[in-house]
């Protein structure tokens, strides 16, 4: 019986590191991330503001901004403003609600602020669509008891 159990969770972490993203990175994401909140709270962003923000350096910045210009999720020309593409903004808004729920979540179940929204930042990238909306419906319903 438990040889049956262990062959399940087995199967799940295979499933879960061969799943398909296409071509975009946890890394794609994060840039994307970084890059669509920049964007909001400053009005553009630099490759030293990413570089800052994701304590890496600025050729590995140049370069990804690069790759995300061939894929089609940025706009970039050296010594020029980054913008993102639509699909871009999509992946970026799609990162940034994701953290949103999770860090909510936390909170609820007494995470404070900070270690809340680090243990988002971990946790975004790799949750099925389906666990997420759970996880949203969930944390509406709290919020609708809490008001009522």
């Amino acid at each position: 019986m438990a040889k049956k159990k262990d062959e399940g969770r087995l199967d799940s972490i295979r499933d879960a590191h061969s799943a398909e993203k296409g071509v975009r990175t946890t890394r794609m994401e994060d840039y994307l991330e970084v890059i669509y909140e920049l964007i909001q709270h400053k009005g553009y962003a630099t490759t030293v503001d990413i570089s800052n923000y994701l304590n890496v350096s600025s050729p590995s910045v140049t370069k990804m901004l690069q790759r995300l210009n061939e894929s089609g999720h940025v706009n970039y020309e050296k010594y020029r403003g980054i913008t993102l593409t639509e699909s871009g903004v999509a992946i970026a808004k799609n990162i940034h609600d994701r953290h949103s729920i999770l860090a909510e979540f936390l909170m609820m179940i007494g995470v404070d602020k900070d270690t809340a929204n680090r243990d988002a930042e971990g946790i975004e990238h790799h949750l099925h669509p389906e666990t997420l909306k759970k996880l949203a419906e969930f944390v509406k319903l709290v919020k609708s008891q809490k008001l009522g």
